[in-house]
Order: structure tokens, then C-alpha cells, then sequence
């Protein structure tokens, strides 16, 4: 239970990285209402990715759990920046992919090293 709630967090403390670098690379604001305003197309997606792939069953896999919660952040995050008018240049989707690819799998890889022990002692049945 807690290390789902952690993997939700944990990718959602990626999106909000992505969006705080972004506006320091832009030079633009950083407040709490840019943050948002940018930021919630992709924590709806990846909320809508963790229910999809039912994340919480093994949290820190990279596959096909990580990569699909990013998938679906990535694709709904665009849509709904598309649906709304902001922008969706190709240059912004390949940044984005790349950022938040390597931030949700890259703490998943690293999750997945640190508890590596713990999975070697669970039965193999378990």
C-alpha cells in the first residue's frame, strides 16, 4: 500500500520537476499557479496512467508499469494541452518524453536496486 502511494508520488514529484525546470530554463515565474497551470494535464495523466496499468500491484517494475504510466502521462498531458489550445510544438513532446521518461523510469531503476535483496528472500510463490 504505501510503496503504491509512494510510486504515485513519486512520479507526480516527477512532473512537478519537469515543470519547475522548465520554467527556470524559460526564465518564467515560478509560482504555485504556473506550476499547476502547466503542470495538472500531466498529473491527470498520470493518474489516469496508475489506475490503467493498476500500478499499485508492483509499483517500482519498470515494465510494463513504468513505461506504460509514462506513456499514458505523456499522451494525455499533450491531449489535453492540445484541447485547450497550449502549446504542443514537436520540439516540447520530445523534451518531455525524454525528461519524464528518464525521471519515472530512472527512480523505478533505482527503487528496484535498492529493495533487489528484499525481492531475492520473498517465496516464489509470493
Amino acid at each position: 500500500m504505501f510503496r503504491s502511494l509512494g510510486a504515485l508520488v513519486g512520479d507526480l514529484l516527477v512532473v512537478i520537476l519537469f515543470v519547475a525546470i522548465g520554467f527556470v530554463q524559460h526564465g518564467t515565474a515560478l509560482t504555485t499557479e504556473n506550476i499547476f497551470l502547466v503542470g495538472w494535464p500531466f498529473a491527470v495523466g498520470t493518474l489516469l496512467g496508475h489506475l490503467a496499468i493498476r500500478a499499485w500491484r508492483a509499483p517500482f517494475r519498470i515494465w510494463p508499469h513504468g513505461i506504460f504510466v509514462w506513456a499514458i502521462t505523456l499522451a494525455t498531458g499533450m491531449a489535453v494541452r492540445t484541447l485547450f489550445g497550449a502549446g504542443t510544438e514537436v520540439s516540447f513532446v520530445v523534451v518531455t518524453a525524454i525528461v519524464t521518461a528518464l525521471g519515472m523510469l530512472g527512480w523505478r531503476a533505482v527503487a528496484l536496486w535498492l529493495t533487489r535483496a528484499e525481492r531475492r528472500r520473498a517465496p516464489a510463490g509470493a
